[in-house]
């Protein structure tokens, strides 16, 4: 009756500690924001660069593994076993698609300093021999310090019959094409239902979630295959100007009173 045990304390870090999303978009070239310059209206990242910083020398894998890898782990692409997209991963050495033990991913980190942490849409870090429900799931993102996923395997998928995982279970899509069903706006939804969630039950706990479109992947490549050409473009009336999707979620942020406690990063994979 008379012990005296310390108090349990939460893992949290320092007091103040912003909240940090990435938002990715996918083979969106730097020349193509209107922010830059560029012939897509994308207004949210005008907002954001007129009451932010705007970086032009950006270092470029011009691929979306090799770059993915490195933002999630701060280091040189091939350091991360990723000089290429992981479908023509060799077993040379920079080039297998296996992250080393040594590379700690940021969101592992972040979460063991008291972040909570989740990732939304696309995952193309996973070696292609690991991407089945069997896994195994070292290399997802619920393996590499993300709390929570909701989104896709690989470098593409249909944005009306995705192929979707949460966590690490397949799902089905909540509705269809004829029901309005798009897989960036689904993605979106599930990132704002989880910031919700995350400031009502631990709202002294900081967040880190990295949000990744992918419609412009699709839409570009689509679009040049019916006109029988091949690779990868720009074109001004795609879906490259749905950066309404990112203003969705920072709209939720000034909702919840936390936005100016915030750092938002938003870039593309590919320029």
């Amino acid at each position: 009756p008379d012990s005296d045990f310390p108090p349990i304390k939460p893992l949290r870090p320092p007091a103040g500690a912003p909240n940090v999303i990435i938002a990715l978009i996918d083979d969106t070239g730097f020349g193509a924001s209107s922010a830059f310059g560029g012939p897509c209206a994308t207004p949210v990242a005008e907002r954001l660069a007129a009451n932010g910083l705007k970086f032009n020398r950006f270092h470029t894998t011009a691929l979306c593994s090799p770059t993915r890898q490195a933002l999630l782990t701060g280091r040189n692409h091939h350091a991360v076993g990723m000089g290429g997209i992981t479908e023509i991963a060799t077993s040379a050495p920079g080039y297998n698609s296996i992250r080393p033990g040594s590379a700690a991913p940021l969101a592992e980190v972040l979460k063991l300093n008291g972040y909570s942490t989740a990732q939304f849409g696309k995952c193309h870090e996973v070696p292609v021999w690991e991407t089945s429900p069997m896994g195994p799931f070292r290399q997802w993102p619920t393996g590499s310090g993300f709390e929570h996923f909701y989104g896709f395997i690989g470098g593409e998928t249909n944005q009306y019959y995705p192929a979707i995982y949460r966590d690490t279970v397949p799902i089905e899509p909540d509705g269809t094409p004829e029901d309005g069903y798009h897989f960036t706006v689904d993605m979106t939804d599930q990132a704002i239902n989880w910031v919700k969630a995350q400031q009502s039950m631990t709202p002294d706990k900081p967040f880190f979630l990295w949000w990744n479109s992918t419609r412009m992947h699709v839409w570009t490549r689509l679009k040049k295959e019916s006109q029988g050409r091949t690779g990868i473009g720009l074109y001004p009336d795609g879906m490259a100007e749905h950066d309404d999707h990112v203003g969705m979620l920072l709209q939720k942020l000034d909702d919840l009173g936390i936005a100016d406690n915030t750092i938002v990063i938003y870039s593309t994979d590919n320029g």
